[in-house]
C-alpha cells in the first residue's frame, strides 16, 4: 500500500508541475500533505514536516547567504571581464555559447558543491543567453547534467556515501569510473554542441557587433528549444513567438543593455552584466573581490567551518566593504530578494515532500518493492541492475536514502551471486547526471531561479538528455570492464 501511494504521489507532483497546475512550492507542501492524510498518518504531518525542515534548514541558510553574495558580486562587475572573454571566445555563436556553458559548469564543478556550481555558471551565461535570445531551459539542462556528471568526485558526495555505507576506499570506487566519467562528460559537450546547433538554426547567427548592439529585450524560455522556428520554439514563457519574432532577434535585437536604471533595487535585464555606467560597479575593489571569493570558495573545499558560515560571513563582509552606507546594503538585500525568497521557499516546501516520503515509510517500501522485483535471473549481473536502478531511484530518493538504505541490500544481493561491492559501488555512481534535476536536491532550485526557468520547463526540458547521459555512463563502464 505505502509503496503504491509513494510511487503515486512522486507522480501526481510531478505531472501537477510539468503541466504548471501548480506552482512547485505549492505542489510540494499539498501534496505529501494530502498523501499523509491518506495513509492514515495525518497527525503525524507536523512531526514529520519539522524533522525534514530541521535537515534542510542549513542547506536553505547556505543557499539565502550564497544567493546575496554572488548576486552583490555580479552587481560590483566581478564577472563581467568573465563574460566579456567568453562572449569574444563564442562570437555570438550559439553553438559556442552552449558548449561554453558546459565545460564553465564542468570546470566550476571541481569544487564540489553544485549550488555554488550553479550561481558561478548562470551568473556569467545568463546575460549572454538573454542577450542573444537562446533558450534558457538549455542553459539550466547543460549545467545540471555536466554537473550531475562531475558530482560523482569524491568530495561531490556519492562516492563518499558509497564508500562509507559499504565500507569501501572512496579512491577504488572513483579511479576506475574515470574513463567512464569522461565518456560522460564528453557526451555532455557532444549534447551541447547538437543543442547549440538547434539553437543557431532557430536564431541565427549574430556577429559580434550585432551582439552587443542595444536592441529589444527578450526572454526566451523554451522547453522545445531548437525544434525550428515553426515548432515548440515557437512557445516563449509569456508570449507567442512565431518566426517573425526570431527573425528580429537574429537580425540583433536579441536582448538589451536594459532599459530600467542600474541604481538601488533595479531588475538585471538583458545584458546588463556588460554595462559599463551602471551604479553598482566597484571597480576599485575588483581585487579585493576577487580574493574574497577565491578565498571563500578555498575555505568551503577545505571545510575550515560549515558551508553556510562561510557564505553568511561572505555576504556580510561584501555587503560592509563594497556598500558602507547602510541604505546602500538595504537597497541591495533588496535588489536579490526575489531570488532569495524563492530559492529558500523551494528548499522549505521541499522538506514537506521529503519529511513525508521519508516519516511515512513510503521510501522504504518502494525500494524494498524495485529490489525484491529483481529476477533471480539477474544476480549474477547485479551491478548493471544496480547502475539501472540508480537512474529513477537517485531522482526519487536523496543520495542519503539511496546509498545508505538502498545500496547496501543491492550490494548483499550481489555478493550471493559473486559480484563485488566495489562493483556495486561504481555502478551507483551513473545516475547522478539525472540526480542533479531532482525535485528533492535543493540545488536545482537555485539554478532554474537564478536563470528565471520555471521548474516544470526545466524538467520537461532536461530529463531525457540527463537519463541519456547517464545511460552512456554506464554502457561506458560496462565497455571498459568497470562494472
Amino acid at each position: 500500500m505505502l509503496t503504491v501511494l509513494g510511487f503515486a504521489m512522486i507522480a501526481t507532483f510531478l505531472v501537477l508541475i510539468m503541466t504548471k497546475k501548480m506552482s512547485p512550492i505549492a505542489a510540494l507542501v499539498l501534496i505529501p500533505a494530502l498523501f499523509c492524510v491518506a495513509v492514515g498518518q495525518g497527525a503525524q504531518l507536523g512531526d514529520y514536516v519539522i524533522d525534514g525542515v530541521g535537515k534542510l534548514a542549513p542547506t536553505a541558510a547556505m543557499l539565502m547567504f550564497a544567493i546575496v553574495y554572488f548576486g552583490v558580486m555580479i552587481d560590483v562587475g566581478l564577472f563581467d571581464p568573465i563574460v566579456r572573454a567568453i562572449l569574444r571566445f563564442c562570437k555570438a555563436d550559439p553553438v559556442r555559447v552552449v558548449v561554453g556553458t558546459a565545460v564553465l559548469a564542468a570546470i566550476v564543478s571541481l569544487d564540489g558543491d553544485g549550488s555554488t556550481t550553479f550561481m558561478i555558471t548562470v551568473s556569467a551565461m545568463y546575460p549572454l543567453y538573454k542577450r542573444l535570445g537562446m533558450s534558457l531551459v538549455v542553459l539550466t539542462g547543460v549545467a545540471a547534467t555536466a554537473n550531475g556528471v562531475m558530482n560523482t568526485l569524491p568530495w561531490g558526495g556519492p562516492t563518499a556515501r558509497a564508500a562509507t555505507a559499504l565500507k569501501l576506499d572512496a579512491g577504488d570506487i572513483f579511479v576506475p569510473m574515470i574513463p567512464a566519467l569522461a565518456v560522460g562528460l564528453l557526451f555532455v559537450i557532444a549534447l551541447a554542441y547538437v543543442l547549440g546547433r538547434r539553437e543557431r538554426k532557430r536564431i541565427g547567427y549574430l556577429t559580434l557587433d550585432e551582439a552587443l548592439a542595444p536592441g529589444t529585450d527578450t526572454e526566451t524560455v523554451l522547453v522545445g528549444a531548437g525544434a525550428g522556428a515553426g515548432g515548440d520554439a515557437a512557445q516563449a514563457k509569456g508570449e507567442g513567438e512565431g518566426e517573425g519574432h526570431a527573425a528580429r532577434r537574429a537580425g540583433g535585437g536579441a536582448g538589451a543593455p536594459g532599459d530600467a536604471p542600474a541604481g538601488e533595487g533595479a531588475e538585471p535585464a538583458g545584458f546588463q552584466g556588460l554595462d559599463p555606467n551602471r551604479a553598482t560597479l566597484r571597480p576599485r575593489l575588483y581585487w579585493f573581490n576577487a580574493a574574497l571569493t577565491v578565498g571563500l570558495l578555498t575555505a568551503m573545499i577545505l571545510e575550515v567551518l560549515p558551508i553556510p558560515v562561510l557564505f553568511l560571513i561572505g555576504a556580510a563582509l561584501a555587503l560592509t566593504v563594497n556598500f558602507p552606507r547602510p541604505a546602500d546594503q538595504k537597497a541591495r538585500l533588496a535588489a536579490h530578494a526575489d531570488n532569495v525568497l524563492n530559492v529558500s521557499g523551494m528548499v522549505f516546501a521541499a522538506a514537506v515532500f521529503t519529511g513525508v516520503l521519508t516519516g511515512t515509510g513510503m521510501v522504504k517500501h518502494m525500494a524494498d518493492w524495485l529490489v525484491g522485483a529483481i529476477p533471480d535471473a539477474m544476480g549474477p549481473h547485479m551491478a548493471l541492475v544496480t547502475g539501472v536502478l540508480s537512474l529513477p531511484l537517485t531522482y526519487f530518493m536523496s543520495n542519503d536514502g539511496f546509498y545508505f538504505g538502498v545500496l547496501p541490500v543491492l550490494a548483499e544481493a550481489g555478493a550471493a551471486h559473486g559480484v563485488s561491492p566495489l562493483e556495486i559501488a561504481r555502478a551507483s555512481l551513473v545516475g547522478q547526471a539525472l540526480h542533479m534535476s531532482s525535485p528533492l536536491v535543493p540545488a536545482v532550485y537555485v539554478l532554474v531561479g537564478m536563470a528565471k526557468v520555471e521548474f516544470g520547463d526545466h524538467t520537461r526540458f532536461t530529463v531525457k538528455w540527463a537519463a541519456l547521459t547517464s545511460l552512456v555512463v554506464l554502457g561506458a563502464a560496462v565497455l571498459f570492464g568497470i562494472v
